[in-house]
Order: structure tokens, then C-alpha cells, then sequence
């Protein structure tokens, strides 16, 4: 499964909070080291894009506000499934590209 950075981000920050439900707020310190960080409204949108396509892969569950034309998310949860991927992301050891010389 192909995940972008703020997806990998959102899912890391969700486990390693001891919270069972997490503020979107947290999200917002994903740019504080980037170098061209978009504009503050662009954020938001970015991130609540994030959230709802993680949401669609069946990793989180999001808690708001439903009104008639639109879907305020305002806290976020992991699922055992998006517990088990992050796991898997953050858990297991990198292997270096080490290359063997033929003498």
C-alpha cells in the first residue's frame, strides 16, 4: 500500500499517542521543518485530504460534525488494521544496500 508522507505522519503520530482519539491540530507540525510549506488554508485542505483517503482505506475512523453539504473531522482514531500497517511500516528493520566486490 502506497502512502505519502503526511499519511505516514498522521498513522505514526495516531500510535504513538496515548490517546484513543487524536486532534487534527497535531497534523499542522508536519510542515514546521519544510523547507516551501504551503499556505496555512492550503494545509487544512491538505491534510483533511489525507485524513479521508486514510479514512477510505479502511486505517482510521474520523469523529465531527455531518452537516448537509459537507464533513467537518475534527478527531481521528486508528482501526486494528491501520494499527496493524503502521506497525508494520515503523517496526520493521531497514536493510542496507550493501554490494559485495567479485575479486
Amino acid at each position: 500500500m502506497k502512502l505519502s508522507g503526511l499519511q505516514k505522519y498522521i498513522l505514526k503520530n495516531t500510535l504513538q499517542n496515548n490517546k484513543l482519539r487524536v486532534s487534527r491540530n497535531v497534523f499542522e507540525k508536519f510542515y514546521d521543518n519544510k523547507k516551501t510549506a504551503p499556505a496555512k488554508k492550503i494545509r487544512t485542505n491538505i491534510i483533511t485530504k489525507s485524513i479521508e483517503r486514510l479514512i477510505d482505506k479502511g486505517l482510521l475512523v474520523g469523529f465531527g460534525e455531518k452537516t448537509q453539504y459537507k464533513l467537518f473531522i475534527n478527531q481521528i482514531k486508528l482501526t486494528p488494521q491501520g494499527k496493524k500497517t503502521t506497525q508494520e511500516l515503523f517496526g520493521k528493520q531497514v536493510k542496507l544496500p550493501l554490494k559485495m566486490k567479485k575479486y
